[in-house]
């Protein structure tokens, strides 16, 4: 592996990890968005990542029994609505969003989960950073020691 390519490797997650946190922040700041432009409540939103390049899974790459692997990093495959978490109703007739029965439907954000899911965002974030850093020493002690 190159020395770009670790540069690489690290930007990629760098970008990833602070795209999740941005996704993370939206679903937070719509806990209580009970209706979008197309009228329904808000759906917490999901990041997925893959591995960069190649189109294979890390799972594929690890089976390989010739430990060729090399990593080319990671990218966002897509941002996805939640569709297995419940809404939340809550009784409040007076809201104008409540049904006939007086129930308004609720976000399916957790506010603990998402809290989770962004400081678990922060530290890959600081860990690619750390990695980039640390890259980055590599490559300067290289050009010191070549230049004498």
């Amino acid at each position: 592996m190159g020395l770009f390519s670790s540069f690489d490797i690290n930007a990629s997650g760098l970008t990833a990890q602070r795209y999740r946190m941005d996704v993370v922040s939206e679903n937070i700041a719509n806990v209580d968005t009970t209706r979008t432009a197309d009228g329904t409540p808000y759906r917490r939103k999901i990041v997925t990542f893959e591995e960069k390049g190649t189109g294979a899974h890390f799972a594929d790459a690890f089976s390989k029994a010739t430990g060729s692997y090399r990593g080319k990093g990671v990218r966002v495959i897509g941002t996805f609505e939640d569709q297995e978490t419940d809404m939340k109703k809550a009784y409040d007739p007076a809201h104008p969003d409540a049904d006939e029965n007086g129930y308004v439907t609720y976000p399916n954000v957790d506010v603990m989960t998402e809290m989770t899911n962004l400081i678990s965002a922060s530290r890959s974030y600081e860990a690619n950073a750390t990695a980039f850093q640390a890259s980055k020493n590599m490559a300067s002690k290289g050009l010191e020691m070549a230049g004498g």
